[in-house]
């Protein structure tokens, strides 16, 4: 099993003065010690919550801190920016560090309409075309470009550029399949919706790399929001501030601070009928309990998928309840 962790950088419960991304680093130095496969780092925009707007960054100097772990993007959002710039980038991270970068691509905004209309600025938001941006971001990568292409002759890098694992998130069929057709790794995110895709999307995506004839392997792997506590119970707990955030979020439209876990408690307790439903559903989906009760959820899960590797993200509303997650699933699968 390889574990890939996640890192959306969360802002709250942290001491004053210390810096969400310092906290970040220390998350990531910990996880290389402790065997962890991957450090993905989520991009965010205008979040009170999350402080990743340039995952790009971050990616050089988590990779410069750590020894052995692969450091990459869960994800860029592609729909903002120019792939011929991402592809310089992340050729350059993989010139800096060979071997251990990997390019994680969204379609998801990242933000609110403010932010995503003051990244297009001065054109306007939505212009770009994801599945065109993604083909075209593969080609400049891997120099697979028509011969007609206007970029055929566009350099990526001087020499023979270095090309970073390409991989697209997914949360159902339409990006799995782009990202078999493209020929990019897929990681399907099951973390996001309380009734996640089915395993059938990852045969969806490994049909379309066979019929786009790509050679190798189509890679594919899940992505679960997990939380490891001394008891399933403690694990719930810790787990409500995450969960009543995605609540007000996804139900009311409202992106508000990550609230402390009794506060969280307190407040569900005011929601309707319906969205105290959502609630219980959302925490249901989650992977909790304590490390062996974790390990046998997240291995049941990687059966039912068919994936050897697992990405877990862990939202706690203090940092070091979320290094011991991580450490008690490093203890029990690694």
């Amino acid at each position: 099993m390889k574990l890939t962790v996640v890192d959306q950088s969360p802002v709250q419960g942290l001491p004053n003065g210390v810096s969400p991304v310092a906290v970040t680093v220390d998350l990531a130095r910990a996880c290389d010690r402790l065997g962890f496969h991957r450090y993905w780092l989520a991009e965010h925009h205008n979040s009170v919550n999350f402080a990743g707007p340039c995952p790009e960054i971050l990616i050089s100097h988590i990779a410069s801190v750590t020894e052995r772990i692969r450091v990459g993007s869960g994800g860029v959002m592609l729909s903002h920016y120019s792939p011929y710039k991402i592809a310089e980038q992340f050729s350059m991270l993989e010139t800096l560090y060979p071997g251990r970068i990997d390019l994680g691509i969204g379609r998801a905004p990242g933000g609110d309409e403010l932010a995503a209309h003051a990244l297009a600025y001065p054109a306007r938001p939505g212009s770009g075309n994801y599945s065109e941006q993604a083909w075209l971001l593969q080609g400049l990568l891997h120099n697979t470009l028509p011969d007609d292409h206007p970029y055929k002759t566009l350099r990526v890098m001087p020499g023979q550029p270095a090309a970073p694992q390409t991989w697209m998130l997914a949360s159902g069929s339409g990006s799995s399949s782009l990202a078999g057709q493209l020929g990019m790794n897929m990681t399907l995110a099951l973390f996001i919706s309380p009734d996640p895709a089915p395993p059938g999307v990852i045969a969806e995506y490994q049909q379309a790399w066979r019929d786009a004839g790509h050679p190798g392997h189509p890679e594919a792997s899940i992505a679960v929001a997990a939380l490891c506590a001394d008891s399933r119970e403690e694990a719930e707990y810790l787990a409500a501030p995450s969960v009543y955030w995605k609540v007000k979020a996804f139900r009311q439209g409202i992106r508000e601070v990550v609230k402390a876990p009794d506060e969280a408690l307190r407040l569900k307790a005011q929601l309707s009928p319906a969205e105290q439903d959502f609630f219980d559903a959302v925490l249901n989906s989650m992977v909790l309990g304590t490390e062996d009760e974790c390990a046998e959820t997240i291995l049941r899960l990687a059966r039912q998928y068919q994936s050897d590797e697992v990405g877990v993200v862990t939202v706690t509303h203090d940092y070091q309840h979320r290094l011991a997650s991580y450490e008690k699933l490093a203890s029990a699968l690694l």
